[in-house]
């Protein structure tokens, strides 16, 4: 078996300034992606294997991000309606645009294509980088 790393660890809450950091950091840098994830990571109060499912028929109408959206999640088997930020919206806004992603398909596409939208565990990595980062 390929060695995948050290095993990553809880981390503890962020600051304000923090989470700030982080995003500004990633805006400056052009990290689409990788912002529109910490904003859902951080606003979305989504668990981690219902955010990497998301597509845009669930958070979007048309080219517009809604302000609150409903998404049954996994582990419990109900709809959850949460809502969704302006910082949140206009990063998601941003990266649908810049990926050119249609209405059917994940927001976090896969790099290797099986499963077709990114897995939890480069989510993870994606997070506690950001956020080793911004200490």
């Amino acid at each position: 078996m390929a060695n995948v790393g050290p095993p990553l660890t809880q981390l503890g809450p962020l600051s304000t300034s923090g989470i700030w950091a982080i995003r500004v950091r990633l805006q400056t840098y052009g990290r689409l992606r990788e912002n529109t994830l910490i904003a859902w990571g951080i606003d979305g109060k989504l668990r981690d294997y219902d955010l990497v499912k998301l597509s845009g028929r669930e958070v979007c109408h048309g080219d517009r991000v809604l302000a609150r959206a409903i998404v049954l999640q996994e582990y419990i088997q109900r709809p959850v309606q949460f809502e969704i930020t302006p910082p949140t919206r206009e990063a998601v806004e941003a990266w649908i645009k810049h990926a050119g992603l249609k209405s059917d398909e994940f927001l976090f596409l896969s790099r290797v294509h099986t499963p077709p939208h990114l897995s939890t565990r480069p989510y993870a990595r994606i997070v506690s980088t950001r956020v080793k980062e911004s200490a």
